[in-house]
């Protein structure tokens, strides 16, 4: 078997601003291990001191089970929490920002605005975790875009709205109440590779909305690098974010643009 074609990332391609885009968070994380003394008393001073119109949220925990199997019967129990960083809230509870002693993490809520507004404000609060974490490389870099297609009360026809939906077996042809497929690419000749997840958001109890199509892409380098003036970071989020338009746009079909326009 030949070897793959290189793919051609090209930075100048337009795509379509959707004005009611079906984005319901979008997110830059950044794993950069700090180098600093990094603890929660030290650092939320520190943080609140360096933000403007943000909020403290909670510290984010993370926990340790430990499962013993005696006699046949399974017991669980927490042996350790382990402080990661500390989480904030924009005052207009549409920004969050995570500073851990991993990485720095940027999350923008719904409704999404556009791609200068979100890398604007995430580097802003990325310069704030360089100055207290002082990093030395960045380990990954991720951009994950859930998208949530609101489908008519009553619809079920999800290939009129998704490319390749799922089918139901030969000589089986009854009607889905859910599904979830996902999606792992490659980008030869790219240190990238792009998980695209599709599922089903059944209707609400109420049912005053219909059911829901969910397109989540997530875009991740393979390799590190070291830190330099802020190049490096800039070049990869804008290719990963040229893959995150072309498996969105790619993924959708004709009907379900007009949904967003």
């Amino acid at each position: 078997m030949s070897a793959m074609a290189n793919l051609e990332i090209n930075l100048e391609e337009e795509f379509q601003h959707l004005p009611q885009a079906p984005i319901v968070e979008a997110v830059i994380d950044i794993r950069a291990r700090s180098t600093a003394t990094f603890n929660e008393e030290s650092l939320r001073p520190q943080v609140e001191a360096a933000l403007t119109g943000y909020q403290f949220l909670d510290s984010h925990q993370e926990l340790q089970h430990e499962i013993k199997l005696e006699d046949g019967q399974a017991s669980s129990q927490i042996i350790r929490f382990d402080w990661k960083g500390l989480r904030f809230q924009s005052d207009d509870k549409k920004h969050i920002a995570q500073f851990n002693r991993d990485g720095f993490v940027f999350s923008r809520l719904e409704p999404y605005q556009d791609w200068p507004q979100l890398h604007s404000e995430a580097m802003k609060l990325w310069q704030v975790y360089l100055e207290l974490a002082k990093p030395v490389a960045i380990d990954r870099l991720g951009l994950r875009f859930i998208n949530r297609i609101r489908l008519p009360i009553g619809e079920f026809q999800f290939e009129d709205y998704m490319k390749s939906a799922p089918q139901p077996p030969q000589g089986l042809d009854l009607p889905f109440a859910g599904f979830m497929h996902q999606d792992t690419l490659m980008v030869p000749g790219r240190s990238y590779v792009i998980n695209i997840v599709k599922t089903i958001q059944p209707p609400a109890v109420d049912e005053c909305s219909g059911a829901a199509l969910i397109l989540d892409i997530d875009v991740l380098t393979t390799q590190g690098y070291e830190l330099d003036d802020g190049a490096e970071l800039r070049r990869h989020l804008l290719e990963m974010r040229w893959l995150k338009n072309k498996a969105f746009f790619g993924s959708i079909t004709d009907k379900a643009w007009a949904l967003f326009k």
